[in-house]
């Protein structure tokens, strides 16, 4: 394959793209990869690590999995998500990695495709998912791979993690992005609602419709529907549900039309469905017909390495945004195992930014629950609080009682003097163990 034919090869892909050799040097380019970064391509001697990340070496030196080491490794396509340094910053992008074979079936070098994530950032941007660990960086891939299709998604994942951010993702990044975002909050929603929220009814259908209501479903035509706690539907309304989703048809309440639904499904629960399956609570055939593309969103106790960044992040979007928490209570929140997930941490950020006397955010800022103490025991810390002087003495006191050692070592151990341990134990006439 001439040099000529690789680069109408390039220039014939919409999306940024190059072409390189076995030694990371960039051989063809287009203009959207050349309008992608602020510096220079100069073709043969460029490398793609120094244009997308400013190294120099490859990412797999740097800590990150390399999609041309791994299609050398395989000799099949590759694709790993990454933060390349763009004309906009720091920017996740999806990249694709595939060999290019010539008429004798060998690869005579490598066509790397990127794909920019827009609804996600490596630093605070508002209305954003904010990360950078590798957990993170997955689910990304699997959100940017589900947004190119048609396939009905199911998030899974703990309360609190952000699956109607990551819904949202979905559909900011598909075709149907200019049309209507709808939650259905499957929560609380009874039987008696369910159709008239989601199909709409006519005037005179029952008592009170005094005039005809839109339903979800039509609301979001052409767009994407999200159905929040789908686990929570009951039983008899699944088959309703199911269909809804087989035939993408629906009768209002009270009318004699169908009407034909256009939207693309997404689901989220933080409940097992599969075992709900097993025992007879969820619908096995309506598992499947949500369940085409699952996505798990990383509780926060996964990702621990993105706490200092959502605190910043949380921090910046509030009236404390001159604050900044210490290292060591940042040492603390990473210990902590986050039931709540990311709705949790910014509550503590909030909690925590309250409390700080000045622009640290210190470890006793933090929310008792953080700490491991309790209600109970805080009144109990509370009540015990003594003076310093009293504090070092009941210390002293305490050590000198079982300490078998010599002053010298015992002082050595305190971080202070022989003559100052002297001068305390004088002070508060303690006495050391043997003498």
């Amino acid at each position: 394959m001439n040099a000529s034919l690789i680069q109408s090869m390039i220039n014939a892909i919409d999306k940024p793209a190059i072409f390189i050799t076995n030694d990371y040097v960039i051989q063809a380019v287009n203009d959207a990869y050349r309008e992608t970064y602020d510096t220079e391509v100069i073709i043969g001697n460029s490398t793609c690590y120094t244009i997308s990340h400013r190294n120099d070496a490859p990412c797999d030196k740097h800590g990150e999995e390399c999609p041309l080491a791994q299609c050398q490794k395989t000799n099949r396509p590759s694709s790993v998500v990454h933060i390349h340094n763009t004309n906009e910053g720091k920017t996740y992008c999806d990249i694709l990695m595939k060999p290019v074979r010539d008429e004798d079936g060998m690869t005579i070098g490598y066509l790397e495709i990127l794909d920019r994530i827009s609804y996600a950032a490596a630093d605070s941007q508002k209305n954003k998912m904010i990360g950078g660990s590798d957990n993170f960086k997955q689910m990304l891939n699997r959100i940017n791979r589900a947004a190119q299709s048609e396939i009905a998604v199911l998030l899974q994942g703990e309360t609190g993690a952000g699956k109607e951010l990551v819904a949202q993702a979905v559909h900011q990044s598909s075709r149907r992005k200019d049309k209507p975002f709808v939650v259905i909050e499957c929560t609380g929603l009874n039987e008696s609602l369910f159709e008239s929220e989601l199909f709409g009814y006519e005037k005179g259908a029952f008592t009170g419709a005094t005039n005809s209501k839109k339903g979800l479903i039509e609301v979001a035509n052409g767009g994407t529907v999200f159905f929040d706690e789908i686990g929570d539907v009951p039983l008899n309304m699944q088959v309703k549900l199911l269909r809804l989703l087989e035939t993408q048809c629906y009768r209002p309440v009270g009318g004699l039309k169908q009407k034909k639904a256009d939207f693309r499904l997404v689901c989220a629960s933080h409940k097992n469905l599969l075992a709900m399956v097993e025992k007879g609570e969820f619908r096995q055939d309506l598992y499947f017909r949500i369940a085409g593309f699952p996505i798990y969103l990383p509780a926060l106790r996964e990702r621990k390495s993105d706490i200092p960044l959502l605190c910043k992040h949380f921090l910046s979007g509030s009236e404390h945004r001159h604050k900044h928490f210490s290292e060591r209570a940042l040492q603390t929140l990473s210990h902590y195992s986050f039931p709540g997930n990311i709705r949790e941490l910014k509550s503590i950020v909030e909690q925590a930014a309250l409390m700080s006397n000045d622009d640290d955010i210190l470890v006793s800022d933090l929310p008792p629950q953080i700490l491991g103490v309790g209600p109970a025991e805080t009144q109990a810390i509370a009540e015990d609080i003594m003076p310093l002087e009293q504090a070092e003495q009941v210390y002293l006191e305490k050590i000198c009682k079982h300490f078998d050692g010599s002053p010298d070592e015992l002082a050595n151990k305190l971080d202070v003097s022989t003559r100052t341990l002297y001068r305390k134990l004088q002070r508060y006439n303690i006495k050391l163990k043997g003498s």
